[in-house]
């Protein structure tokens, strides 16, 4: 292998400038048939598992997997292999010969076969979680299940819903919207609601725990990034995801006191865990539990 390749295997590797794009495909290795079944299809037999990525210059056939990925050519030492939602991206330094490329990409297919299906798994599980934007549908508010109700008989135009007890016992969000009201309406009013109901709790737990950390944030944003849930900056701004309002408090508890350390501690070392572990012993667990296969897809 040639000295000067290293691999970063990182799931979600920032993008470096592309390169134009190569159009020739590979073939990195042969795909092996799967042996007949009773009663199975010529294609279920023949037909390899594909992964696309929409922007894909190359492919590759790894194992039983046709593979069609991005390759990027920018000004970097090593080559790296990325996967996200749309698939894998292959970055490599713009004087890497295209054989080390393949090379390499064969040598970690492994790795990289295992991160689509795990990457696969769990697109579909978010697609089956997404929310059915309309009267009676369900979606989950600091841990507990709340379900909507269009009453346009109450007026709540200053707020735009009111979370009130149901006649079953369970907890409704009655909003002020026509019963017509189209999906993308109900969902607007339903987002609109939840962050309002986000920036007071997430105020009053930063109040709650700075003192604890003997920090003073001086700023708080609502975010809607697409991959944090939360940042600090050394000026004392805090930025924290809406949708954390979806889990409940001790999941979100952990979250500010995760970015109110880092008033303290603006990095990721043992001191930065010892700081968070002294308000929230339990933070690992806390933190295993916040996964956004766990909230609903927001479409």
């Amino acid at each position: 292998m040639h000295p000067l390749l290293r691999y970063t295997l990182d799931l979600f590797e920032p993008n470096t400038s592309p390169a134009p794009v190569n159009t020739e495909f590979i073939a990195i290795e042969s795909v092996a048939k799967k042996p007949y079944q009773p009663g199975a299809t010529l294609e279920a037999v023949t037909a390899p598992a594909r992964f696309q990525h929409p922007l894909a210059n190359r492919e590759a056939r790894l194992g039983e997997a046709l593979v069609g990925f991005q390759l990027k050519r920018g000004k970097r030492r090593t080559i790296g292999f990325s996967v996200g939602p749309d698939g894998l991206v292959v970055s490599a330094p713009k004087w890497t010969p295209l054989y080390q490329v393949d090379a390499a990409l064969a040598e970690k297919s492994g790795w990289v076969l295992r991160k689509l299906a795990e990457t696969r798994a769990r697109q579909e599980r978010l697609q089956a979680n997404s929310i059915d934007w309309r009267d009676g549908a369900s979606l989950p508010f600091l841990g507990q299940t709340v379900r909507l109700v269009i009453d346009p008989s109450h007026a709540f135009a200053a707020v735009g819903g009111a979370l009130l007890p149901g006649t079953d016992g369970t907890q409704c969000l009655q909003l002020s919207l026509p019963q017509a009201a189209a999906p993308e309406q109900i969902r607007d009013a339903v987002q609109a609601w939840l962050m309002r109901q986000a920036k007071t709790l997430f105020q009053q737990r930063l109040d709650h725990f700075a003192p604890l950390l003997q920090v003073q944030w001086r700023k708080l944003t609502l975010s809607s990034a697409g991959t944090r849930w939360g940042s600090a900056r050394v000026d004392g701004s805090i930025r924290l995801h809406w949708r954390l309002i979806h889990f409940r408090l001790a999941v979100i508890d952990y979250v500010v006191v995760h970015e109110l350390s880092h008033l303290r501690v603006m990095d990721h070392s043992p001191r930065f865990w010892d700081t968070v572990r002294a308000v929230v012993p339990d933070y690992a667990s806390l933190r295993g539990q916040l996964k956004d296969e766990a909230i609903p897809r927001w479409l």
